[in-house]
């Protein structure tokens, strides 16, 4: 068994070529929002920058000297939704759109609530009574998904809430029950999910406690506290019309968006900072860290905060997975700079079967961003900053929070998932059965805690994710010392690598019945579209 730090294999592209062949606002110290804020004007410019490339690329080649424009990132704008009654209306409106990435044509894109990719961040506290609504002005169906967010089968916007063309969902109202963390939502309409999320449909969902609210972390919106969807495009000529995004038959993106930007770039002040990180790709695996090797320090998962500051130097990243992590630059004189990379070369330590590891420039499982090293946000440190009603920090927290997990000792049902390929050309699947709109694969009893192993299969990597609840990984290939610290809270997406197992244990307290039914799937979305996806309920 190989993790993805085991070795150095390259996967190169004739190789998964043919197993393609058998496969087929600124918030207060206390939590509350008191306006909201962007990046600092040292970052609203487009910038220019020399720099030298080749030996950081992990490639071997020789060192070349390149110029990068960078651009300022965008910060999603807050919405904090709208009270009546004790119930909060979160309104989202997805519409197409167009963006000037390149000279020429521009791109066609889509996005909630006017933004031309992407949409506002939602902000939510727990133990507040919330609901959804989507108006849909696209052409053809959608849905949308509230991911981690522990909500009943109905509210769960999973293929079988369709909202048609030019048709509103709004949802029941529920209780926000889940702890303060990253989430986010996107469309989830099966065999589309592709498409709309590469077209730009996604965007975050931050919830707030009173246990965060009393720590002393960095929550200045757009300051010291910035969301990050990282994710990566392909530019193709579409229908006669040039710079279109690319929506299928492709695995992976040539040019890196960060937050919807080209070359990114925001000012952080001179302090521990907080990115919320999301892997927003269709299937690129990430390994995350800093161009000068420092020590940064994960304190979130998928679901909530871990029981204390996690250091680490690299952070694997699949798609669909949120972490939090806290970045010192007090040490870093004002004017200089610094980017957030992935490592993702052949001098990485990563092993076959890691998304984006094959030694390919083009085709369906090629790219540019492939088998290198490569920058996702430049940072440049600026003076350090105080809201109306903060101090910057400076101080890493010793603690965080404390979790009350399930135990397997508790687990009243243990299932397996093998990830299996049915045969040359074919998609994957769950033991050997593809998804199917009206199959119910798995049945499970209101209360219960149960543990799941999902076996990777032989063919590559996966990134899991399950609808309903938020769970805690128990082992990877049946060792509990072989979970990442930093991976030890709160999860609903975790990383599998190929040939290995995962197991998890969680207990399902939301209902889905089999008209509205929960989802697992690959979050790797084009593994999803082609049937890596299965249906449950919770009764």
């Amino acid at each position: 068994m190989h993790s993805p730090f085991d070795d150095h294999r390259p996967l190169v592209a004739s190789r998964r070529n043919s197993l393609k062949l058998i496969a087929g606002g600124l918030l207060s110290a206390s939590g509350v929002l008191v306006a909201c804020g962007g990046g600092s004007d040292a970052s609203s410019a487009t910038t220019t920058d020399t720099t030298s490339t080749g030996g950081t690329t992990g490639t071997g080649g020789t060192t070349t000297a390149t110029t990068t424009t960078f651009n300022a990132l965008w910060i999603p704008p807050l919405l904090a939704g709208v009270t009546t009654a004790g119930v909060t209306t979160y309104e989202l409106t997805l519409a197409n759109s167009a963006v000037q990435y390149r000279s020429g044509a521009k791109t066609a894109t889509c996005g909630y609530n006017g933004h031309d990719f992407w949409g506002p961040t939602l902000l939510m506290k727990k133990g507040s009574t919330a609901r959804m609504q989507l108006k849909n002005t696209l052409a053809e169906d959608t849905t949308t998904h509230w991911h981690g967010l522990l909500v009943p089968g109905p509210v769960d916007g999973g293929p079988h809430q369709i909202v048609a063309a030019g048709a509103t969902w709004l949802t029941d109202a529920f209780t926000v029950k889940n702890n303060a963390a990253t989430y986010w939502y996107h469309p989830h309409l099966h065999g589309t999910t592709q498409k709309q999320l590469t077209l730009g449909a996604g965007g975050f969902i931050l919830v707030q406690d009173d246990a965060e609210a009393a720590l002393n972390l960095p929550r200045t919106y757009g300051t010291d506290d910035i969301p990050l969807i990282l994710t990566s495009r392909r530019f193709t000529t579409t229908n006669g019309v040039a710079n279109q995004f690319q929506t299928t038959t492709t695995a992976y993106g040539d040019v890196m968006l960060t937050n919807g930007v080209l070359d990114a770039q925001v000012s952080l002040p001179r302090q521990l900072v907080r990115l919320r990180i999301l892997n927003g790709e269709i299937e690129r695996d990430y390994n995350l860290g800093f161009s000068d090797g420092r020590t940064f320090y994960v304190i979130g998962n998928d679901g909530g905060l871990l029981g204390a500051p996690v250091a680490v130097t690299r952070l694997v990243m699949a798609p669909g997975e949120r972490y939090e992590i806290l970045v010192n630059l007090g040490g870093d004189a004002v004017g200089t700079a610094l980017d957030l990379q992935s490592f993702n070369g052949a001098d990485a330590g990563l092993s076959f079967g890691f998304a984006g590891l094959e030694n390919a420039t083009g085709g369906e499982f090629g790219s540019l961003l492939n088998y290198r090293t490569f920058s996702v946000l430049r940072i440049n440190v600026a003076a350090a900053t105080a809201s109306p009603t903060a101090s910057p920090v400076t101080s890493l927290p010793a603690t965080l929070v404390s979790n009350t997990f399930p135990t397997a000792a508790e687990a009243t049902q243990a299932r397996t998932l093998v990830i299996t390929a049915t045969g040359p050309g074919a998609p994957f699947t769950f033991n050997n059965v593809g998804f199917n709109m009206n199959t119910i694969n798995q049945t499970v009893t209101l209360g219960a805690t149960e543990t799941w192993t999902v076996n990777g299969g032989n063919i590559f990597g996966h990134s899991f994710h399950i609808h309903g609840v938020q769970f805690r990984i128990l082992a990877r290939n049946g060792s509990s010392s072989a979970v990442k610290a930093y991976e030890s809270g709160w999860k609903d997406t975790f990383y599998v690598p190929l040939n290995e197992t995962v197991t998890f244990v969680a207990k399902f307290d939301e209902a889905a019945d089999a008209t509205y039914p929960y989802m697992y799937h690959c979050h790797m979305v084009n593994h999803e579209d082609g049937g890596l996806m299965g249906q449950f309920v919770v009764q």
